[in-house]
């Protein structure tokens, strides 16, 4: 009976395993396949026979599957997906505790293998330009950086469909930290819209002299009255090419983080804009400067913790 055994299992091995030859497979596929055809022949005959050890195969069967060595992961990711859940993959690993810290492309597998993926989409671009107006230079050339808090900011305007008809959203970033410093929503975009949110920034957080506030080529924005807000404050206006997003890019990349983390989530279709309204401030003020991590800041840094840090270092110098 063994010699018959062992007869069919050189058989088999001559033929193949796994569709092919057994050399070049690694000792844990042949471990697989001894557990599997266990049956047919004795442990010691197939480690044997396929030139493995049979320590190695009993080991194997005392370690952990995938599966459960990933559980502690998937429970962590999955807290953290509820916690925040439009952040990217490298996101949701920076989140992790220290134990359970993780390469990406492992983060990858297993977001990708337990639904924890998210989709994107993009946002519809909202600018018209007054062809009229004078054109302002452009003092960013793509440099969307600042060293300081209120040196640099960036503006625009963009729409969203409610149940009452259209609502328009302006806001004001910081290129230092992406805080989001002052917003407006109304159910018009004329030029009072971005003054409102400009007055709304610089009431709460000041800036410096000759900040720079940039925009598109948008109407609202080579205004009179956005102008004369502008320079009886001390900025210095600033404008991309027209047609050219990548000149607002700062601000696109805000705009996209709104919809896809908040906007499309919402049933636009039964709010009001008073609603909507509500969870955009809830969200800015309550999740986005205050708890969402931001790759671009040192550290990850969510934008307000990056501004109080930057509060600090300056006091004890």
């Amino acid at each position: 009976m063994r010699r018959a055994c062992r007869s069919q299992l050189y058989s088999q091995k001559s033929n193949g395993f796994f569709g092919g030859s057994v050399a070049g497979r690694k000792p844990r596929e042949i471990y697989a396949w001894i557990a599997k055809n266990r049956g047919t022949a004795s442990v010691k005959l197939c480690c044997e026979v396929l030139k493995v050890r049979r320590e190695g195969y009993y080991d194997w069967l005392k370690r952990p599957t995938r599966r459960e060595r990933d559980a502690p992961l998937v429970s962590a990711l999955k807290k953290i997906r509820e916690q925040h859940p439009d952040y990217g993959t490298q996101s949701m690993i920076d989140e992790l505790p220290e134990d359970l810290k993780c390469s990406y492309g492992k983060g990858y597998r297993v977001c990708r293998e337990y639904g924890l993926l998210t989709g994107r989409r993009k946002p519809r671009s909202l600018t018209k330009a007054d062809p009229k107006a004078k054109k302002s230079e452009d003092l960013v050339n793509q440099d969307f950086t600042a060293q300081e808090p209120g040196t640099k900011w960036f503006t625009d305007i963009t729409e969203i469909r409610c149940k009452d008809g259209k609502g328009y959203f302006c806001g004001i970033l910081d290129g230092f930290d992406s805080a989001l410093l002052g917003h407006a929503f109304e159910d018009n975009m004329r030029a009072e819209l971005c003054t409102a949110a400009l007055m709304g920034a610089t009431m709460r957080y000041g800036h410096q002299d000759d900040c720079i506030i940039h925009s598109d080529h948008g109407s609202q924005f080579t205004s009179h009255l956005f102008r004369e807000t502008l320079a009886n404050h001390g900025f210095r206006q600033s404008m991309g090419r027209v047609g050219s997003c990548f000149d607002n890019a700062k601000m696109e990349s805000f705009f996209a983080r709104l919809k896809t983390e908040l906007i499309y989530k919402l049933p636009l279709s039964k709010m009001t804009r008073a609603e909507v309204k509500q969870e955009i401030f809830a969200w800015i003020e309550g999740y986005y400067n205050r708890r969402r991590r931001h790759t671009a800041n040192q550290g990850k840094l969510a934008p307000l913790a990056k501004r109080q840090l930057y509060s600090q270092q300056m006091k004890a110098a």
